[in-house]
């Protein structure tokens, strides 16, 4: 018996020279060599072996932003595995495939004031490599009632942020709106507009409030085309609202 335990021992201790990776990936630098005095009784690093499908992204937001999204009566939050990641690569180049939210952290950093999140992105491909920098774009949940407003009819003064508008007798008229995050060269509207609503763009410089003004649709680039004329008031899509409505977008 004492044989037997001791071919098993030698076994057991033989096996200890094979060594398997617990997960699937691709190894990197060798960092010792065959034959090599290595440490007994402690670890010994022999290589690091990372995972490239799925990779994971981990970013952060602040405690106070999550706090006023959670707060906002007009945001409908998404919970860990519905919300989805777009990755932008070193170019602005967006990534072909779509991460989702994994892990939600339960507390917030004292160092940085801000929670910690993960998300799980498919690389089919091996495009990414662990340890790479880039820009996520999360988004979180769903904004209702906003409206994307393009940046050159948002005006400010000492009472804050606000649009010129066309009202139903043709009147220009001014509504004091809030608007603090910008958005591919929108501001979001989160209140002080209504669907329907005109809001004038081109020329908005020159309206004067409770003065006539006839509009038309407003269409991009429409600034520079009118540049030293006399510019007609344009709503932001005579539609405009309804057109930002349309194109309102889960908040980012």
């Amino acid at each position: 018996e004492a044989a037997r335990a001791a071919v098993r021992t030698a076994e057991i201790n033989l096996g200890y020279a094979r060594v398997t990776a617990p997960i699937s990936g691709r190894a990197g630098k060798q960092q010792v060599t065959e034959g090599a005095l290595v440490g007994q009784g402690e670890a010994t690093l022999l290589t690091t072996v990372d995972q490239l499908d799925p990779l994971y992204a981990n970013f952060s937001i602040g405690s106070t932003e999550l706090e006023r999204l959670r707060g906002a009566s007009n945001v409908s939050l998404a919970g860990a595995g519905k919300s989805t990641v777009q990755v932008l690569l070193p170019g602005g180049r967006a990534y072909d495939q779509t991460g989702t939210l994994d892990f939600s952290d339960t507390t917030v950093d004292p160092a940085t004031g801000a929670v910690s999140l993960r998300a799980v992105i498919p690389n089919p491909q091996q495009a990414l490599l662990p340890g790479s920098f880039v820009t996520l774009k999360a988004n979180l949940g769903e904004l209702s009632g906003v409206f994307l407003v393009p940046q050159a009819a948002v005006l400010r003064d000492a009472n804050g942020a606000y649009v010129m508008t066309v009202g139903a007798d043709g009147m220009v008229v001014r509504k004091n709106i809030e608007a603090s995050i910008a958005n591919d060269g929108h501001w979001l509207v989160t209140s002080g507009l209504e669907a329907g609503d005109q809001v004038i763009v081109s020329g908005v410089q020159k309206a004067r409030e409770n003065a006539p003004v006839q509009a038309t649709p407003y269409q991009p680039g429409q600034d520079a085309a009118h540049a030293g004329q006399q510019p007609q008031q344009a709503p932001a899509a005579g539609e405009a609202a309804d057109e930002a409505a349309a194109e309102a977008k889960p908040a980012e």
